[in-house]
């Protein structure tokens, strides 16, 4: 297989066609091409784009069955969404409104699928891409100083509450009531954590970037964009300084030593992640499928309703 990197400028999601593959039957089109050579394909490709297959919603499980079996539920999930069925759901549930910046699923997390597989189930009236981007790009797009001062990693700082306060709940963010069943999935995970009278605070040390396992291309790799104040708009941000104090946020990041990351580092990476990206734009039954270390997805904002659901499966190295 042909792992080279395509050129940067020309690099776009692979989209496969119901005329190109001469069916409509995309689960039986997939079986015959077999999981190693979706794999390979994927991996070579980093982004594919299934369209014009007329994939409803009674029809989305057989897809979803080959393209990310043994679907992973979305424990230490940090973003608001809905369990639709089993380990299938909503995308991101931020106002419409909002753009959501180039991130990797659960990179902050000692584990993180691989792949990520969404469905549009209906498209926007306007707007509503996801865009993708690819996450080489995204590194070599920032100025060494940035590389540099996250180069000892980054220090994500939780502080989930019991129920009632800012963020989610650390019931809904494990997606469990039993304490001990959350102690249990941190304790493998190289965090600390402490168990206070309000909720839950969570700190880790992760890398800034990461390898993938078989191209070897290093990919910007983390959500610190997303975890700072800096990266929620100067309104939000200016409220949360006049409530609580930064280490107090229901999320926050500093560099792995604790130290402050300035707000135009942040402002560079969202902004040149965001410049970067290609935008994929939605019809009704349209499938992308996305290697989640390669690539990093968000959302544009949109007018109308909208409805993407996301599947996620085979966690990553720790």
């Amino acid at each position: 297989m042909d792992t080279a990197r395509p050129d940067r400028g020309a690099w776009r999601p692979h989209e496969i066609t119901c005329d190109e593959a001469g069916t409509r039957d995309l689960a039986g089109w997939l079986d015959e091409l077999g999981p190693d050579r979706l794999t390979g394909l994927l991996t070579e490709r980093r982004a594919l784009v299934f369209r014009g297959f007329g994939i409803g919603p009674d029809a989305v499980e057989a897809v979803l069955d080959r393209l990310v079996p043994d679907r992973l539920p979305y424990v230490h999930g940090n973003s608001p969404r809905s369990r639709v069925s089993g380990n299938l759901y909503t995308s991101t549930e931020y106002p419409p409104q909002y753009t959501i910046s180039m991130h990797n699923e659960l990179s902050y997390a000692h584990r993180w699928p691989t792949r990520l597989a969404f469905y549009c189930e209906k498209a926007a009236e306007s707007g509503g891409a996801t865009p993708v981007l690819d996450g080489e790009l995204w590194l070599d797009s920032l100025d060494a100083e940035v590389r540099e001062g996250f180069a000892g990693g980054v220090r994500y700082v939780q502080n989930l509450h019991d129920g009632f306060g800012f963020g989610k709940s650390w019931q809904a963010t494990f997606e469990t009531e039993d304490r001990r069943a959350v102690e249990a999935f941190l304790a493998g995970s190289g965090a600390e954590w402490e168990w206070g009278s309000e909720g839950l605070r969570v700190v880790q040390v992760r890398p800034a970037t990461a390898k993938h396992p078989v191209t070897g291309s290093e990919v910007w790799f983390n959500q610190a964009d997303q975890w700072h104040p800096a990266g929620l708009g100067d309104e939000t941000s200016t409220e949360l300084y006049d409530i609580l104090p930064p280490e107090e946020f229901p999320q926050y990041v500093t560099f792995a030593d604790g130290t402050p990351i300035p707000d135009a580092h942040i402002e560079q990476i969202l902004n040149r992640g965001l410049e970067c990206a290609v935008d994929v734009d939605w019809r009704d039954g349209d499938v992308l499928l996305i290697d989640n270390v390669l690539i990093a997805h968000g959302r544009r904002p949109f007018t109308g309703k909208r409805r993407v659901l996301v599947a996620m499966s085979a966690r990553g190295p720790a």
